[in-house]
């Protein structure tokens, strides 16, 4: 038994990119794509479209701002069933930094951004929609948001032409019954339109709010190979596609990019569940403060990150 119209979107090279400010070899992006096709994955998202304005490339590796040249490195033509996709950060890139989609190997623009943000997420994603290409609106930390606040974007979002907005779960802080809430939230005040979720994994719960998705009815779906992604890191795509039983996903090509590329690259980044992403992710805090402990040689020292913490809560 499958649902037809779900779609899996891998971000292991978007999100994963945040733990080594995508410095990946062409070699692994190359193993993540051809695994992506083989496995019959729809979407795959390569990187971030930013300007230079924004971020150095000097600082930053290739996929923090996908341009053609690079992207053709990898995939070619892509004359795959494989859709490509980028994000972009409002305020982190121009315009006219997007092409055409008749000159561009992108198929699908999805739009990241707060809540205070959304007229200009609109306006970014209706302008890349005019461009020819799919695009998404990722409403982010969620989790923070007074009610009056998303009611009005969600009430704006339902007047734009955008097809498909995502429940994003920024801070891994939320549980079943709040993802159940918000995805009946966003259905009823979002008719017509496609919901996605994006979760993360501090309190090891990305697979299950994913399968809360799921259930309730949402059919763009999140993942990373071996739950690669910024501090705790998301639903693993190995798992979401074991439970999803859709005959057209095939498990080999994963785990053969798991055990050649993403096991080695975890003796070089330390991602995935810590206590340190699990407090932070309790506490319904941005997880910076956890990544900066990870980093430092006090990492094993969890009281005292506890501690810290807790000072820091505004009682």
């Amino acid at each position: 038994m499958y649902r037809k119209e779900i779609k899996v979107l891998d971000c292991t090279v978007r999100d994963g990119g945040l733990m080594n400010k995508w410095m990946f070899s062409d070699e692994f992006v190359k193993a993540v794509y051809k695994a992506c096709v083989e496995s019959g994955i729809d979407y795959m998202e390569i990187g971030y479209k930013s300007n230079t304005k924004s971020f150095s490339p000097k600082e930053y590796g290739k996929w923090r701002f996908c341009d053609e040249k690079a992207m053709a490195e990898i995939v070619g033509k892509n004359d795959t069933n494989l859709k490509l996709s980028a994000m972009a950060d409002i305020g982190r890139i121009e315009p006219d930094d997007i092409l055409p989609k008749s000159e561009s190997l992108l198929d699908m623009i999805r739009v990241a951004c707060y809540v205070n943000q959304i007229d200009k997420a609109i306006w970014l994603a209706e302008h890349c929609m005019d461009k020819g290409y799919e695009a998404t609106i990722n409403l982010m930390a969620v989790s923070t948001v007074m009610e009056r606040d998303l009611n009005e974007a969600l009430e704006d979002l339902n007047k734009s032409k955008v097809p498909v907005v995502y429940l994003v779960d920024s801070y891994g802080s939320m549980y079943c019954e709040q993802v159940e809430l918000l995805v009946n939230k966003y259905r009823e005040r979002l008719p017509g339109k496609t919901l996605g979720v994006h979760m993360h994994n501090n309190m090891q719960l990305a697979f299950s709010n994913t399968i809360t998705g799921i259930i309730q009815n949402c059919n763009m779906l999140d993942a990373t190979i071996l739950g690669i992604g910024r501090g705790a890191g998301n639903c693993p795509l190995e798992v979401l596609l074991s439970f999803l039983k859709n005959p057209k996903f095939k498990l080999r090509p994963i785990y053969k990019v798991i055990q050649e590329h993403l096991i080695p690259l975890q003796k070089e980044i330390d991602w995935g569940y810590h206590i340190p992403y699990l407090i932070t992710g309790a506490m319904n805090q941005h997880p910076r403060s956890a990544m900066k402990w990870m980093d430092s040689e006090n990492k094993e020292d969890l009281v005292s990150f506890f501690n810290y913490m807790m000072d820091q809560r505004d009682f």
